[in-house]
């Protein structure tokens, strides 16, 4: 069964991947670098047909069908949905209390924790912080078994002096809240001093800051670029080894730049029509994930080529979510109109 889905999957590319010179280095692409484009594709093509209302299966690559991935454009994960919808442009749009909503909801990354706090004590806001009110909701979840944190990435601990991880957790949410960070960040030139900003915290490592300015910078009171600059995690400097080999190495956030700005370029080599979400283009941090999810789909349509971390399995199989799948991204990008589902959140 896994030979016929390796079989179907890779295919071959009749089209010429000549060598690139990135931050002055000649690379030449792997086979998996045209996978990247494929992949890109059919993934965005399975979003839209689901948008769309289209039936299960929505494509017909085997790979894609059996394992989970996530989707090319980062703000249309199910997590992030959540955080734009219901957590930033829900509620008092007063920046320092959306400021408080989003890193709260960030550091535990799942929807279900939020949820259980606000059943627990309504939307949690800054002007009504009780480390007293909190901390019991968590910890009874916690002792009742419930996961707190979300598995996507390790978020770590600040040695704040708690002794349980969520504690430390809501110290380091007063730490920042009363140092001024949300007022130092809507001052912030760009998103490089946000991430900066960020960066300075306990437990903050440059993934992890740079995915907290992403997310912050949902916010209708931020409006820095999301191409000003990029830092890539663990799982796409795998795929940009499966992408250019070692030679890759030192510079995946140069070669992320070349990808995103060439885009159009190499899907049209491959004779690829790119479904964009609403004419936004892939954005840095879009090509970051993309080349994290195609070290996965390598693992098993070229497993012959290796990355970094030498994985060969994907973890996650793929599971149909009962929940409505949704469309709403901040309104400060001009594109909710021109999707096929586009709704206003919830008043």
């Amino acid at each position: 069964m896994l030979g016929a889905i390796v079989d179907q999957a890779v295919g071959g590319s009749t089209t010429r991947r000549g060598a690139v010179t990135v931050a002055g280095r000649r690379l030449t692409p792997t086979l998996v670098f045209d996978t990247y484009w494929r992949f890109a594709e059919a993934r965005q093509r399975i979003y839209i047909a689901r948008l769309r209302g289209a039936r299960h299966p929505w494509t017909e690559d085997p790979i894609l069908t059996h394992y989970r991935f996530t989707n090319c454009y980062r703000a249309a994960d199910r997590v992030s949905q959540h955080l734009i919808r219901d957590v930033i442009y829900r509620g008092d749009q007063t920046w320092s209390e959306v400021f408080f909503r989003t890193v709260l909801f960030k550091l535990f990354n799942r929807s279900s924790t939020w949820q259980r706090l606000c059943a627990a004590v309504g939307a949690p806001t800054w002007s009504g912080y009780r480390f007293e009110t909190l901390d019991p909701v968590l910890s009874e979840a916690l002792a009742a078994g419930e996961r707190l944190y979300s598995a996507a990435y390790v978020i770590p601990p600040p040695k704040l002096g708690e002794a349980r991880k969520h504690r430390n957790h809501l110290r380091l949410i007063e730490m920042m809240m009363e140092s001024s960070t949300p007022a130092r960040i809507a001052d912030a030139r760009g998103l490089r001093q946000v991430f900066e900003m960020l960066r300075a915290f306990p437990a903050f490592g440059n993934f992890l800051a740079y995915q907290f300015a992403i997310d912050l910078n949902y916010a209708a009171a931020l409006t820095f670029d999301e191409m000003e600059f990029v830092v890539p995690g663990p799982g796409a400097r795998d795929g940009i080894r499966k992408c250019f080999g070692a030679a890759a190495d030192g510079i995946e956030a140069d070669i992320i730049r070349y990808v995103a700005d060439t885009q159009e370029q190499h899907f049209s080599r491959l004779g690829l029509s790119f479904p964009t979400l609403g004419g936004r283009r892939l954005q840095l941090i879009d090509c970051q994930n993309l080349f994290c999810e195609v070290d996965k789909y390598a693992r098993v349509a070229h497993p012959d080529i290796a990355g970094i971390s030498g994985r060969t399995n994907i973890k996650q199989n793929y599971r149909q979510d009962a929940a409505p799948l949704t469309a709403w991204f901040p309104p400060k990008w001009g594109i909710n109109d021109r999707l096929p589902t586009a709704a206003s959140p919830a008043e």
